[in-house]
C-alpha cells in the first residue's frame, strides 16, 4: 500500500519565540513524502538529496499514524521525502516534512484525513523529534491549510485566516549556512516580547506585511542578523522584508514588476536567492491507497 503527500514552506510574519503567537503565510515551495507499507513493523526513513539530515521526524509521523488506527503492530513502512525547501533556514521545513508524511501516511492506509487531526499529530511528532521549540503551530498550520494563519501556539488556536495576494513575487535570500531550531537560545528573545506584541496587534489588524517587516527587524537584532538584506529590499521597492523563522533566510514579498530589481540588490553575495509565490494550497494528498 503507497500513499503520496505534500505539504508547502511557510514565511514568518510573526515569530512566536518571544509571546507564543505568530503568524505564517504559506508559500510555494513543497516537501514531497512518498509512504509504502509493509509488514516489517520497522520504520526506515530517508530523505532523498539530504544524507546528513536524520529522518527521525518523518518516521515518528509514519509511526504516530499508524498508532492511531492501532495499526503499529500490524505494519512497517519506507518513508521517503524529496523537497523544494531549503533545510534549517526558517522556512518551515520541518512543518511541512511532518504535513507532507503524515498525509502520505493516511493516503497509504486509505483514510481520508481530518486535515485538524492530522496537524495535530505532525506537530506531536516535531515535539517529540526535538525539532520545535513552541510547537510551530503557526507555521504548520499555514503549511497544512494554505494561506495565512495568525495564532495562539500555547493554545493550539488558530485567532484570524488572513490571504496574501497570490499574484505577488516572494523572494528568498538563503545563505549557505543552515540554522536549527532546537539549538536556538529563545531567552535571547524575551527582552523584545513587547515590540513583537506590537507587531502582533498590527498583524491582527491587518498591516501583515508592515507586521513581517517590523518582526524581521526585531528578530534579526534580538538574534544576532544583520538587518541590510530586508533593508536593500524595501529600498528597492519590497512591500514587506525581514527574517524569516529563526533565520538565516530573508523574504521580500515584492510587486512582480520590482521583483528583479530585489533579485539584483541581494546577488552577489554567497548566499542564493529563490523566486516564489504565495500560495493558497496547504497540504494535498497526491496518491492513494
Amino acid at each position: 500500500m503507497r500513499g503520496v503527500a505534500s505539504a508547502c514552506a511557510s514565511a514568518t510574519v510573526i515569530n512566536a519565540f518571544a509571546t507564543g503567537k505568530g503568524a505564517a503565510f504559506a508559500i510555494d515551495l513543497r516537501v514531497r513524502a512518498e509512504v509504502r507499507l509493509d509488514g516489517t513493523r520497522k520504520i526506515i526513513g530517508k530523505i532523498i538529496g539530504e544524507p546528513n539530515e536524520s529522518p527521525k521526524l518523518i518516521e515518528i509521523c509514519v509511526r504516530k499514524v499508524l498508532e492511531e488506527f492501532k495499526l503499529d503492530q500490524t505494519y512497517g513502512a519506507r518513508v521517503e521525502t524529496t523537497s523544494d525547501i531549503p533545510i534549517a533556514v526558517g522556512l518551515s521545513s520541518s512543518s511541512a516534512a511532518a504535513n507532507a508524511s503524515v498525509l502520505a501516511t493516511y493516503a497509504a492506509l486509505g483514510e481520508k484525513p481530518n486535515f485538524r487531526r492530522a496537524l495535530e499529530i505532525a506537530i506531536d511528532a516535531a515535539f517529540e523529534a526535538g525539532v520545535t521549540i513552541t510547537g510551530a503551530f503557526d507555521d504548520a498550520s499555514a503549511s497544512m491549510l494554505g494561506g495565512g494563519v495568525i495564532t495562539d501556539n500555547l493554545k493550539l488556536r488558530i485567532i484570524k485566516r488572513f490571504r496574501i495576494n497570490p499574484g505577488l513575487a516572494v523572494l528568498v535570500y538563503v545563505p549557505p549556512k543552515k540554522s536549527y531550531t532546537a539549538q536556538i537560545d529563545v531567552s535571547k528573545t524575551k527582552p523584545v516580547a513587547k515590540l513583537v506584541e506590537i507587531a502582533y496587534k498590527e498583524a491582527l489588524r491587518g498591516n501583515v506585511l508592515g507586521a513581517l517587516t517590523l518582526n524581521g527587524i526585531i528578530y534579526s537584532s534580538a538574534l544576532g542578523y544583520d538587518s541590510i538584506l530586508a533593508l536593500k529590499a524595501l529600498n528597492e521597492g519590497a512591500l514587506a522584508a525581514g527574517l524569516t523563522g529563526k533565520g538565516p533566510a530573508v523574504v521580500a514579498v515584492v510587486k512582480p514588476e520590482n521583483a528583479e530589481r530585489v533579485r539584483r540588490a541581494w546577488e552577489g553575495g554567497e548566499g542564493k536567492v529563490i523566486s516564489t509565490k504565495p500560495s493558497i494550497r496547504g497540504g494535498v494528498i497526491e496518491a492513494m491507497g
